[in-house]
């Protein structure tokens, strides 16, 4: 028969691909492993085991597409999960998180950073000199903490330099726990602050974080640096977010030295609760009250004159309302 023989039938060649199935492979059975560290693509797993536990290596699964892979999920893993040398298990599935801290690069910046998942306690370090404390910052940190549904626990550093009476005066009000340290002192009262929790540590540059790490966990090495003495900041030491386990039981993960702390994420009519005595006042605002400086008949005005409320925690809430409205700031007011 001719090549070009009119009766000459051709088959369009078949695609040589597997048929769809409805059926997914079930991961019931695997490892549940909770991520420590990140780098390069490259996941460290805790799984516990009757051993005590095990570090694994592994990989985020094509299937899970865009799903991102934070520190402190928990995840099943599938493949290789022993942890053996040259091991790589497939991180299959994240499972619902309990809690999850965000921020923005800025408060302009509509991009959500999570920074960590399923932590209980935000610990915000604080050194009371060298450098100073930023009670903007603090604040900060309290509204991530309380739009997390975490626990926050303020923690001050070198205080043998200076009194931090007048720092925790501010944040008393609020009922915020409070721990103090020294130098080379005695860590027993944040330990028992920490035992059996999964703490974050945050805090900006040269306060002290990675001295408190290396105190509380022997042989942690965690870098240690100095603050500048001409612009009173810290040198970022440690560069990566990681989770170091307390020998007394629990988890601290030490995050990198932070100098701004957006909050995009967080809708601006939830920030009074991040203040709970100023949100007991503003109970009995008119109705539709911004809370801001020029609202009329603001409850919190009154409150201030009358002495039941702290006038610097009121101009310390209304800036960050200003800056997460998107509204110009002082120069004075500017996120630090």
């Amino acid at each position: 028969m001719s090549r070009y023989d009119e009766e000459a039938k051709y088959d369009r060649p078949r695609r040589h691909t597997r048929p769809r199935t409805k059926d997914r492979p079930s991961y019931d059975e695997a490892a549940i492993g909770f991520v420590f560290t990140r780098d390069r693509g490259r996941y460290a797993c805790w799984v516990e085991d009757p051993e005590g536990g095990r570090e694994v290596t592994a990989m985020k699964a094509r299937q899970l597409g865009r799903t991102g892979v934070i520190v402190g999920d928990r995840v099943k893993l599938d493949g290789n999960a022993t942890g053996d040398q040259g091991s790589l298990a497939r991180i299959v599935e994240v499972l619902p998180r309990t809690t999850l801290l965000r921020r923005s690069a800025d408060d302009d910046d509509p991009v959500e950073r999570p920074l960590v998942a399923n932590a209980d306690q935000l610990v915000i370090v604080v050194a009371v000199a060298n450098p100073e404390p930023r009670t903007g910052l603090i604040d900060r940190f309290l509204v991530a903490a309380y739009d997390a549904g975490m626990r926050p626990l303020l923690c001050l550093t070198k205080t043998d330099l200076a009194d931090p009476d007048p720092l925790l005066s501010i944040y008393r009000p609020l009922g915020v726990e409070s721990v103090a340290t020294q130098q080379g002192g005695d860590l027993s009262e944040l330990r028992e602050q920490l035992d059996d929790r999964t703490s974050v540590l945050v805090g900006h540059s040269g306060v002290g974080k990675s001295t408190l790490v290396n105190g509380l966990i022997p042989g942690a090495d965690r870098a240690i640096g100095v603050v500048n003495e001409v612009t009173g900041r810290g040198r970022h030491t440690s560069t990566n977010t990681l989770v170091l386990r307390l020998p007394e039981g629990g988890w601290i993960i030490d995050t990198p030295g932070i100098r701004s702390f957006g909050l995009a994420h967080v809708e601006p009519e939830q920030l009074i609760h991040a203040f709970p005595d100023l949100a007991e006042i503003a109970e009995t605002c008119p109705r539709g009250c911004t809370h801001t400086a020029d609202a009329p008949d603001c409850a919190l005005d009154d409150a201030v004159a009358a002495g039941r409320a702290d006038a610097a925690r009121v101009d310390s809430f209304r800036r960050l309302l200003a800056s997460r409205e998107g509204r110009e700031l002082r120069e004075s007011d500017e996120p630090t």
